[in-house]
This record gives C-alpha cells, sequence and structure tokens, in this order.
C-alpha cells in the first residue's frame, strides 16, 4: 500500500500541488480495492469498481481539506464512502419506481438471472451502525474487510492494530454481525 501521509499532510498546509499528487496514490489503492470487492458481486451487477472508486473519490474530495488526520483516517474514511456507495446503491434498486427487487429474465437462455442480495447488504449496514455504537474500533475493522476487502495486515496497518489484535476484533464483529442480523431475520 502506498504512503499517502505526507500529500495529506501537505494538503492540510493548503498546498495546491498536493492534491494532484494525492490522486495517483490513493485511485490506484483504492481501484484494487474496489476491485477486491467487486469481484464478489453477482453477474450483471451495474456498479463497477471504477464508478465505484470515482464516486468515493468525489465524495471524499467535496470534504474541506484538512479534514484527513493520516492515512488510517483517510482509508477509514474511503471505507465509508464506499459503505455508503453500495448501500445507496441498494436501496435504490429496491425502490418500486427501479423494479423494485423484481427478479431478471435473460433472455436468450429463459432463465431467471442471479440477483445479488440487496436485503444481506442493508441487514450488514444497520448491523453495523449498532456495533459502532458499542465499540467504534471493531466497526471501522468490520468495514475495511467488508466493504473494502482489505486483508488483515492492511487492515490493522490502517487502524494502527497488531495482526492479532485484528484478528480477534474480526472475530468479535463477525459473530455480532451475525447474531445481530439473524435476530432482525427473526423479527
Amino acid at each position: 500500500m502506498s504512503d499517502v501521509t505526507p500529500p495529506l499532510s501537505a494538503i492540510d498546509g493548503r498546498d495546491p500541488k498536493a492534491a494532484d499528487d494525492l490522486l495517483p496514490l490513493v485511485y490506484q489503492e483504492l481501484r484494487k480495492l474496489a476491485a477486491h470487492k467487486m469481484a464478489g458481486q453477482a453477474p450483471g451487477h451495474t456498479l463497477q469498481p471504477t464508478a465505484l472508486v470515482h464516486e468515493a473519490w468525489l465524495r471524499l474530495s467535496g470534504n474541506q481539506p484538512g479534514r484527513f488526520a493520516g492515512r488510517a483516517h483517510f482509508f477509514a474514511a474511503a471505507a465509508e464512502a464506499m459503505r455508503h456507495i453500495l448501500i445507496d446503491s441498494a436501496r435504490r434498486k429496491r425502490a418500486a419506481r427501479h423494479g423494485g427487487g423484481q427478479a431478471r429474465v435473460d433472455l436468450q437462455d429463459v432463465e431467471i438471472a442471479f440477483v445479488a442480495d440487496d436485503d444481506e447488504l442493508l441487514a450488514v449496514h444497520d448491523a453495523l451502525d449498532k456495533l459502532a455504537a458499542e465499540d467504534s474500533k471493531k466497526a471501522e475493522l468490520a468495514k475495511l474487510r467488508y466493504f473494502v476487502g482489505m486483508t488483515f495486515e492492511e487492515a490493522a496497518e490502517v487502524l494502527g492494530l497488531s495482526v492479532a489484535t485484528a484478528k480477534r476484533h474480526w472475530a468479535y464483529a463477525r459473530a455480532f454481525l451475525f447474531e445481530e442480523i439473524r435476530a432482525n431475520k427473526t423479527k
């Protein structure tokens, strides 16, 4: 992973060239993470990794300069932006005016095409909000792992944790999310 701390620091100092230096470093890393996350999406999914990265960059760069405390803060904000983009996309697809979750029909084979499970994505979103209220560090780790697709090593580095601690946090977060989602399904 590239070091974005110097350009972030320069942006804090209002250096106009710093944003130009930051974009190539961040774009490649975000593109790799988005591609990893989007690889698990169903065929026919309309949101592409490049679009996810561009939308996340627009959301991140649209804020006031000097808003990132460092690399960990930047990647946490990127993970949060990607999460919200995916959640917004899932909600739009469930809306009645966008088909309301109707199954797509493949006219070539006259079979029902596989549809991404937006309900699961929304359930994870709600459970993550509850986890964040209880333990924000574990929720941030879960966002980096689930929505951005970071490895334990990458997420631990971004959050300033040891890999062993990241694995313990992940075990707790997974159990918490599983129980929350299971409890909400039975309601």
